[in-house]
């Protein structure tokens, strides 16, 4: 049967106060899940400090070979005349981490942001935290949410919300304003049609992430929310290259999104090089939510079922656990603690095992 090849996201040894030595004594535990936060979106990532990169993970005993992310620069999902040069620095970046072993580039296509909550430390019964989207509390003003995340981060930088790309929010929305879902999925293909060749011939994938949450905001399009989307979006370029990230909390923030039918969808098409495994927990039925500790019992999704989904189609790709709480004590970056994550890792290398025993 197949083998999980099991990460942990990190964000470098000057931006996380997770260390290599404490990822790689998570049982089971073998690749980090990293990236380059330094280097401004749309720029070419340089040769040499993907390299050190790659060096400083694997000298500390562990592997690096997928990236997460390489953000795409806006002009691009825009349709701008200006893409031409973006994709073309997006593609020697796909070259150039190809030349360090890196095999699978997880990206999201989401307009101006990548992600967003209305709490980044939601307090839990048992005393923990965790992040949580109410949509009442979702500010109407694009720039009084940038200001409640920023003030919520407690210092850590978050992915997806560069201040120097945001700087200038309302310019951007402003862009954005004729860039309905057709013209932003007809942006899409055009990215992908110049960039899978280039990640055919030097064997690195590309494995889209949900939208998140799954719906549109601020009256901004989305174009993967569930499976007819992801349908669309394979049809965009027929190539094994062009693949998704299914996260089931991102997906799962929809409660109609059956998620081990999605993987049994994808997985068999060889479509899904890269996983994010986790739980959230609704609150009401208006479908506000928080994120949980993985085990079922602890939220809404059943995450038997979702690994079994992937035992059954054999699935060996890249798979890390996502958003966790902060527990015992910690106060590091939203969703991203130590402890909580590794005893996801735990419980979903035990789940795979049950399963190939079976």
């Amino acid at each position: 049967m197949s083998q999980l090849k099991m990460g942990f996201r990190w964000f470098g040894s000057k931006d996380d106060n997770i260390s290599l030595t404490q990822i790689r004594q998570i049982p089971g535990t073998k690749q980090v899940v990293g990236a380059l936060f330094d280097v401004p979106v749309g720029e070419v990532w340089p040769q040499e400090k993907i390299d050190a990169l790659k060096q400083e993970v694997t000298a500390a005993g562990l592997k690096l070979e997928v990236i997460e992310s390489v953000n795409i620069h806006d002009d691009i999902k825009i349709g701008l005349p200006t893409r031409d040069r973006y994709i073309e620095n997006y593609i020697q970046t796909i070259k150039n981490l190809a030349k360090a072993g890196i095999k699978v580039i997880c990206y999201n296509f989401m307009p101006v942001f990548d992600w967003l909550r209305t709490d980044l430390h939601h307090q839990l019964a048992d005393g923990s935290n965790a992040m949580m989207y109410e949509q009442a509390k979702l500010p109407k003003d694009p720039e009084a949410l940038m200001a409640q995340m920023k003030s919520g981060s407690r210092g850590f930088s978050l992915p997806g919300w560069e201040p120097e790309r945001l700087a200038a929010l309302q310019d951007l929305f402003d862009a954005y304003q004729d860039v309905d879902e057709v013209k932003l999925l007809e942006n899409c293909k055009y990215f992908l049609d110049a960039i899978i060749p280039v990640c055919e011939q030097y064997d690195v994938r590309m494995a889209m992430h949900p939208d998140d949450p799954p719906k549109p905001l601020f009256g901004l399009p989305r174009i993967y929310k569930n499976l007819a989307d992801m349908q669309r979006i394979e049809k965009l370029h027929e190539s094994r290259y062009n693949g998704f990230t299914i996260c089931t909390g991102s997906l799962g923030e929809n409660p109609a999104n059956d998620l081990p039918a999605i993987i049994r969808e994808f997985v068999p098409k060889d479509r899904v090089p890269f996983m994010h495994v986790r739980n959230i927990k609704f609150v009401n039925q208006q479908g506000d939510f928080h994120e949980s500790a993985h085990p079922s019992s602890q939220g809404s999704l059943d995450m038997f079922e979702i690994m079994k989904a992937l035992h059954d189609t054999n699935y060996d790709g890249y798979i890390r656990p996502d958003h966790g709480r902060n527990i015992w004590g910690e106060d590091g970056r939203p969703g991203y603690g130590l402890y909580d994550r590794a005893l996801g890792i735990t419980y979903l290398t035990g789940l795979w095992e049950a399963l190939e025993k079976m």
